[in-house]
């Protein structure tokens, strides 16, 4: 139906009949000439519609915003002081000749090139037309252009593209599952894969040496700004390496990418261990483009009367720490006490705080409200350490580990964000060395990233101290988001079953749950390992976006249901018979 798409039509095109088809952009009518805006997905193409033209001009003078157009029409240059250098095809128009409706449109419920003030409800509920504007059509076009490098880029290195199950088992991963129910088996359920983690390492016990797949995963948890429930990851694992080879590979993965989508060069990938980190960062996925960091302060606080400070300072299970905020003296009181209630939200008591006014002034350079509260020397022992200057603000945290580490890097984050201390440059890493184990709410050891990632110990070492074992676990992060994460797995059933141990996870239970793995390591399992980038984060970054969501082209919301579907969805009783399943009656309350 149609020769070319609207914004492949340039000057060189000039003279030649071309054959259009599309959406009407926008229609204006200028004293008896009609102009079209003709788009698809590749741009725009002005077209003009002559009175002498009578059957064109009459079909022409009836068509709307989003009706869909067929067009033939003679390419030409536009008039001098018309030409658009902001549009590719702005120097050429086409003289229309012929027009067909192929479709008619109501009016849109939004506006597509003034989509600002649009909520994301509507854009959700309304998605076919959101991916009409450029910007969304634009990402998922960059999208597609992403994976295919990443297919040839892992062809090339001798990986197989292999497809592993959508039906499963349920297997603790993190997060909940999504199950399914079996009308073959009743009363048993599948999970849909929160990752293709244990096929693949079957696959690699199969002798398949290298395997690939851009798959979907599933997590039914809760939701963040780059976070869904099904969600697309670039799948690794290679048999017979180590994790500076799966480092290695992959870096040159994303560094192509970059270079050849974005023209940029990541350069080097520093490496950082995962204690380094969270001492100098409070984040295992630190945003090394912000030049302020944590100052452990618990030796100056463990005399001091003020017992905010002396009682975590004597705390091995706590710290203090200080951070310094470059030009942050300019805060008001509001801004401190917001930042105040937004450290709350990590589990923070309150927020204290120092502005430098003067450094030459001393003490009486300072404006605080905790001053009071300790010795001068300690004060100035303090401001020596932290090299303050004049126009600073110091922030202090002090409670348990992790809520300074969480409450403290937030803080980090947001304060850069505000003040404008976040660099303009890429700041890969990559992050190593990570503890086996964390422990949970209830004290129990879990896995910090999976059971099946191998330790940096043998056995004996990992029972006699589960807690202080690493593991060979390896997170790329870039400019604080982390892109992916892997680690050398598990290929030896004695160490798996010391793992589980650890764990908690009875024999039994665990021939329950991972007998076919278990099985598979048992009968000559190679050494191996991989890794899983987030497809959708990483488009989110490269493309500037906000959120995945605008990466995606049908996601979820917050509360993780479809606008567009009304998914999920009643279904029938009969379908629910066959399932052998009932609902509980929903209690009213009066």
């Amino acid at each position: 139906m149609r020769s070319n798409y609207c914004g492949e039509v340039n000057g060189s095109f000039v003279g030649q009949s071309v054959e259009l088809c599309g959406w009407v952009h926008r229609r204006r009518d200028h004293g008896g000439v009609i102009f079209l805006d003709l788009r698809d997905r590749d741009g725009l193409a002005q077209i003009v519609f002559d009175p002498d033209q009578e059957e064109s001009f009459a079909a022409a003078e009836e068509v709307r915003s989003e009706f869909v157009v067929r067009v033939t029409g003679l390419v030409r240059m536009r008039p001098e002081g018309t030409k658009n250098p902001d549009m590719k095809t702005g120097e050429v128009e086409v003289l229309g000749q012929h027009l067909d409706i192929l479709n008619k449109a109501e009016t849109p419920p939004f506006p597509l090139d003034e989509h600002g003030n649009v909520g994301e409800d509507v854009r959700l509920r309304y998605r076919y037309i959101d991916l009409r504007r450029s910007e969304m059509s634009d990402r998922l076009r960059f999208r597609s252009q992403v994976t295919n490098t990443v297919r040839n880029f892992l062809d090339s290195h001798g990986f197989l593209d292999i497809e592993t199950p959508l039906l499963t088992k349920a297997t603790p991963e993190g997060a909940r599952d999504y199950l399914v129910p079996s009308r073959t088996h009743q009363s048993r359920f599948f999970a849909l894969p929160q990752s293709p983690q244990l096929f693949k390492q079957i696959l690699m016990a199969a002798g398949m040496d290298r395997y690939y797949q851009i798959a979907k995963c599933f997590r039914d948890e809760d939701l963040r700004a780059d976070r869904q429930p099904e969600f697309t990851q670039i799948d690794i694992e290679a048999s017979f390496c180590d994790e500076d080879e799966v480092m290695k590979i992959t870096e040159s993965l994303i560094t192509d990418v970059f270079k050849k989508h974005l023209d940029i060069d990541l350069g080097v990938f520093p490496r950082m261990s995962w204690s380094e980190a969270m001492d100098r960062y409070g984040s295992d996925k630190p945003d090394l483009r912000i030049d302020i960091e944590f100052v452990e302060i618990a030796d100056l606080m463990r005399d001091v009367e003020f017992k905010v400070f002396s009682a975590p300072a004597n705390d091995t299970e706590s710290r203090v720490v200080a951070l310094r905020v470059p030009g942050g003296a300019s805060l008001s009181r509001k801004a401190i006490d917001d930042y105040t209630e937004f450290v709350g939200k990590f589990g923070a008591k309150g927020l204290a705080w120092i502005k430098i006014n003067d450094c030459e002034s001393g003490m009486s350079g300072l404006q605080s409200p905790i001053i009071k509260f300790m010795p001068e020397e300690v004060i100035t022992n303090l401001m020596r350490r932290l090299a303050v200057e004049s126009g600073d603000i110091v922030f202090f945290a002090a409670d348990k580990e992790a809520v300074v580490n969480d409450s403290l890097g937030a803080l980090r984050l947001k304060v850069a964000e505000d003040l404008d201390l976040i660099r303009d440059f890429w700041a890969p890493l990559w992050v190593v060395d990570f503890p086996m184990f964390e422990r949970s709410s209830s004290g129990d050891l879990t896995s910090l990233h999976h059971p099946f990632t191998a330790p940096a110990c043998d056995i004996q070492e990992l029972k006699k101290s589960p807690s202080a074992s690493l593991s060979r676990a390896y997170d790329m992060v870039l400019n604080g988001t982390e892109l992916g994460g892997g680690s050398i797995r598990i290929n030896q059933p004695s160490m798996q079953a010391a793992v589980f141990e650890v764990l908690g996870i009875g024999e039994t239970e665990a021939r329950e749950k991972f007998g076919f793995l278990l099985d598979a390591l048992s009968f000559g399992c190679p050494p191996h390992g991989g890794i899983a980038f987030g497809l959708d984060r990483l488009i989110m970054l490269m493309t500037g976006a906000s959120s995945i969501r605008d990466v995606i082209a049908f996601p979820k919301t917050q509360s993780a249901a479809c606008p567009l579907t009304e998914a999920p969805g009643e279904v029938s009783t009969v379908q629910l018979n066959e399932l052998n399943i009932r609902l509980r009656e929903q209690i009213k309350l009066s």
